[in-house]
């Protein structure tokens, strides 16, 4: 009697582990891409007013690499001292806030 009672026991309880369900998380991720894509160009293919108004701009700047895209806007990597940024601009040298 008792090995029926303890083998129900163990038999019940081997089931409510299977019933029993794990937490799942629903993770949602955004991601966003600006549509100007920006192909890599030499840096003497930057036209004159952008290094005109860069090095009116900031005298210091050490031109690293620069990119267009197809609207005929520059990117352009930039150092300044330790400083490392990108600049953006128009082909008559005006700048773009991005």
């Amino acid at each position: 009697m008792k090995k029926i009672f303890l083998s129900a026991a163990i038999v019940l309880g081997s089931l409510t582990s299977f019933a029993s369900t794990t937490p799942t998380s629903n993770t949602i991720e955004k991601i966003i891409s600006v549509g100007d894509e920006y192909t890599e160009i030499k840096l003497e293919e930057v036209p004159a007013p952008i290094t005109e108004a860069l090095k009116k701009a900031y005298p210091d700047a050490v031109l690293t690499k620069a990119y267009k895209n197809e609207k005929s806007e520059y990117k352009l990597d930039v150092t300044v001292g330790e400083k490392v940024g990108s600049l953006f601009a128009n082909a008559d040298g005006t700048w773009i806030k991005k």
